[in-house]
């Protein structure tokens, strides 16, 4: 199995993406391929390891030289029609070709997604690819679907993204049925926009037919109280919810950190609960999770966060190896040629 790595893409790119891959590439099977301008990134492998090349430091290791980058300021279709020669086009190229089996990039986001959609190419019956990314919930993960792909819905839209879960938490996680919500701003049928009633209309009605287990509406503070496994919702409200999760988190482990420091007295009170602390701390460390899931398309592809450091890059790498060997994307292109036949 062989892992394609944007290394040109993100806001710390290439030298987090590079660190990342040299922690991971220990704990993975698979072999690792960078992606980007060959003499960049083993100049930055002097500087960082002391090695002449990349390859010195694991045989595992191979870099795919490239001599365009896709950068965060440009247009995802431009991009992706004139940048031929940039980490993230060849790294669809060498996916789409069988040379690679799957693709991971903190790159341009609507880029990303753009040259995923044309390149790879939608899985049949699906009219939306969408961003998937899994969150810590109690007990359990919680996958939220669209986190950021598609800003305008349709309910068809929604009922799709929820299928799409469904399929993926059932083979991958072995819920045999995964409980299925769709954020809101009340519980009631009544509450939301037109998309979201339209969509609560639906999913009620015909949940059985559409293969889905739909719990109903859900508020965003009851997401996490691991009643459910996974919470729909369009782009734009799902990529607002995510964003505010991750700096929430970020808040809660700065402002507990600074009180069990304040002074020597809750320092010694500490002590005890550090293991508690940092099991917390851990649970609510996105980073933890990896990157987003690109679901929808015909081949393995992760979005990962923009501005990934080392460790969420290192994260990502394990999290791509599992998504391949769950045969995840197989198996989505199956069942979706199954609910296509009885439609």
């Amino acid at each position: 199995m062989i892992i394609l790595v944007d290394a040109m893409g993100g806001d710390n790119a290439p030298d987090e993406v590079i660190k990342g891959a040299v922690k991971a590439v220990n704990e993975v099977e698979s072999e690792i391929m960078l992606i980007g301008n060959k003499d960049i990134i083993n100049s930055r492998v002097k500087a960082l390891f002391g090695k002449d090349k990349l390859e010195d430091i694991s045989n595992k290791f191979s870099i795919y030289h490239t001599t365009e980058t896709i950068d965060m300021e440009d247009k995802p279709t431009d991009a992706i029609k004139h940048k031929k020669d940039s980490s993230m086009v060849v790294g669809f190229k060498l996916l789409k070709e069988g040379k690679g089996d799957v693709f991971l990039s903190a790159g341009n986001s609507g880029a990303l997604l753009t040259g995923a959609t044309l390149l790879i190419g939608r899985i049949k019956g699906i009219d939306r690819p969408a961003i998937a990314p899994m969150l810590p919930a109690y007990n359990k993960q919680l996958m939220l679907m669209d986190a950021g792909a598609n800003t305008n819905c349709k309910p068809l839209n929604l009922i799709q993204f929820a299928q799409m879960a469904s399929i993926y938490l059932k083979n991958t996680y072995k819920i045999e049925k995964p409980a299925i919500g769709l954020l809101n701003i009340g519980t009631e049928e009544t509450k939301g926009n037109e998309l979201v009633r339209e969509t609560y209309r639906l999913l009620k009605e015909n949940s059985e037919e559409y293969g889905i287990n739909f719990v109903g509406n859900v508020e965003g503070r009851e997401a996490f109280s691991g009643k459910i496994d996974a919470l729909i919702s369009d782009g734009f409200t799902g990529n607002v919810f995510l964003k505010t999760v991750e700096g929430f988190g970020k808040f809660v482990k700065k402002v507990l950190s600074e009180n069990l420091q304040n002074n020597i007295i809750s320092k010694i009170c500490a002590v005890p609960a550090l293991p508690s602390i940092k099991k917390f701390a851990k649970t609510m460390d996105y980073k933890e999770y990896g990157g987003a899931l690109f679901l929808g398309v015909k081949k393995p592809v992760i979005k990962a966060h923009g501005s990934s450091d080392e460790k969420l890059f290192r994260y990502t790498i394990r999290q791509a190896e599992n998504f391949v060997k769950n045969k995840a994307v197989d198996k989505m292109i199956e069942e979706f040629e199954q609910i296509n036949k009885n439609n």
